[in-house]
């Protein structure tokens, strides 16, 4: 965040708004399966719009304006980021996809190999 070092007070009107989100966000759940007979639009129409009126309510409080600044400030840093080129990109899955096949076949070897010691020198298996 662009300022860590902030302390949050945390007031009754906040937890009461909070609650209040909450409360929307479970009523339009409720009224999404007890609309069961009616069409399924409107059913969607009735949880979406108590999700977006409930998520409206929660960014009134403390914690929903760092939500909203921390959702910012991560938006902003992921516009900084240098994507690779597809040809970086592909040439990189082929050193991994190269480790993953060499390290498969050592570790196939090791075990070949202490499968012999344990059982045939040490065990006399044969």
């Amino acid at each position: 965040m662009a300022n860590p070092s902030v302390e949050n007070v945390h007031s009754t009107g906040d937890k009461l708004m909070l609650a209040a989100a909450v409360v929307l966000a479970l009523a339009g759940i409720a009224g999404f399966y007890l609309l069961g007979a009616q069409a399924l639009w409107v059913r969607v129409l009735v949880l979406l719009l108590a999700l977006v009126i409930a998520a409206a309510v929660a960014s009134l409080s403390v914690t929903g304006k760092t939500f909203v600044g921390f959702t910012k400030d991560s938006y902003r840093e992921m516009r900084k980021v240098v994507w690779p080129s597809r040809k970086e990109a592909g040439q990189t899955t082929l050193i991994v996809f190269a480790f993953v096949l060499v390290m498969a076949v050592y570790l196939w070897l090791s075990d070949k190999v202490i499968e012999w010691a344990v059982f045939s020198l040490i065990l006399g298996w044969r």
